[in-house]
Formats: C-alpha cells, sequence, structure tokens
C-alpha cells in the first residue's frame, strides 16, 4: 500500500500544478479583451450558426470552469465567466464547446464512443475503489480475494479507458476552435495565441487524469499478479 500513496502522491502534485497553472493562464488571459467586442455567448453562436448547427442552444451555467456540452439535451453550457465575458479565454472556451457541438453533428467517433462508456463508467467509478480495498483485505484471508480483486481492477479499468477516449474528443474540439477562430478571423494575433495557450493548458489536465488512472491501474495489476 506504501507503493498506492506514493503514485497517489506524485498524481495529486502534478494534477495540481496543472490545474492552479490553468487557473492562472484563463485569469492572465481574461484580461485580453477582444477588439471585436464579442461574448462567449455570442462566439459560440456564431461558430454554431456557421457550421449549420440550428437545434443547439447555448446557455449560461453556474460555476468556474464548469463550460461543457450535453449531447442529451443539446445545449453549450457556458460558466458565468464565460457566457458574459470578452475576452480571449472566454472566446477559447466557448469555441471548444462548441467544438463538441460540431462533433456530435458530424457523429464524431470519438465522441460516439466516450457516450457508449458514460453510463457503465459512472457505475463503475463508484464500485472500483470499494471492490478493490475489498479484494486486497480480503487475499490476507481466503483465495476468493485475488477474484475480487480482479473484479475491481477491471472495473477501474473502464474508467482508464474512458480517461484516455477522452483525450482525442477534447483535443480534435480545441483543434476545431482554433482553426474556426483563425479562418473566420475572429481573434487578433495576440488574442488566437492566448486562446491557444489556454486551450493547451486545458488539454493537459485531461492528460494527467490519464496518465494518473493508468499508473494507478497497473499498480493494482502488479499485485494481482504478484498474489502468489
Amino acid at each position: 500500500m506504501i507503493g498506492y500513496y506514493i503514485i497517489a502522491g506524485l498524481i495529486f502534485a502534478v494534477s495540481w500544478y496543472v490545474s492552479n497553472k490553468l487557473k492562472s493562464k484563463f485569469k492572465k488571459y481574461s484580461k485580453v479583451h477582444l477588439q471585436n467586442g464579442m461574448s462567449g455567448k455570442e462566439i459560440a453562436e456564431k461558430m454554431l450558426s456557421d457550421n449549420g448547427i440550428t437545434d443547439v442552444k447555448v446557455i449560461s451555467t453556474p460555476g468556474m470552469l464548469s463550460d461543457h456540452y450535453n449531447p442529451q439535451k443539446k445545449t453549450v453550457n457556458l460558466s458565468e465567466g464565460v457566457y458574459t465575458q470578452r475576452n480571449a479565454a472566454a472566446a477559447a472556451v466557448a469555441a471548444h464547446e462548441c467544438g463538441h457541438a460540431i462533433q456530435h453533428a458530424q457523429a464524431y467517433s470519438w465522441l460516439g464512443m466516450r457516450s457508449q462508456l458514460v453510463p457503465i463508467v459512472s457505475v463503475a467509478s463508484k464500485l472500483s475503489t470499494w471492490v478493490i480495498m475489498g479484494g486486497l483485505v480480503l487475499m490476507a484471508m481466503t483465495s476468493l480475494g485475488s477474484t475480487v480483486l480482479l473484479i475491481g481492477i477491471i472495473l477501474f479499468g473502464m474508467g482508464t479507458l474512458f480517461s484516455f477516449v477522452t483525450l482525442p474528443v477534447e483535443y480534435d474540439a480545441s483543434k476545431r476552435a482554433l482553426v474556426w477562430l483563425e479562418t473566420e478571423n475572429m481573434l487578433t494575433a495576440v488574442e488566437h495565441d492566448a486562446a491557444e495557450d489556454s486551450l493547451k493548458w486545458a488539454a493537459r489536465t485531461y492528460v494527467v487524469a490519464a496518465i494518473g488512472s493508468l499508473a494507478t491501474l497497473l499498480y493494482f495489476v502488479s499485485i494481482y499478479l504478484g498474489r502468489d
């Protein structure tokens, strides 16, 4: 278990660094005001319109960095700091979330795969830690513990798979956002660089999460393989 705590500590430290770096970047680029004067909401609506999407609504959602696209309700949900603001960070986030809406409209395969995994992962993530811990405890008393641990590893593996499937989805959405912002001349060169850097750090949070999940999974697998 000491090895697990070391891994968990390292993952937490890196995740904390990237998360705080992301927040500082967004704070910095929130001061880069757009010369076109458009809000995040207006950026999002224009990007959707330019891509022929008329059945997706742009709405405001509470919280910081709580922006997301809801494929079931077909809504681009922008946080309060993005919805009304007129800066490079808001433009980047708004365009990125619209990138997901475009993926949905074009039946982007990776987004479809992630959507199919959501109900499975929502259950597996709630059970995996408890099942793994139960398996580790039972291994000291009965051979049944190995089976329980394996079940827990499989459940945890679903979450790891989801983390890695998420990566191409997020990177593709950012690529679509940046291409549109450039081709439509929505931003100046300085504003575009700020938007690109914002999305770069946002993507890194998903990379850290995926690597951390994989490292933890491999640690539990090593315990299972060395059970004898």
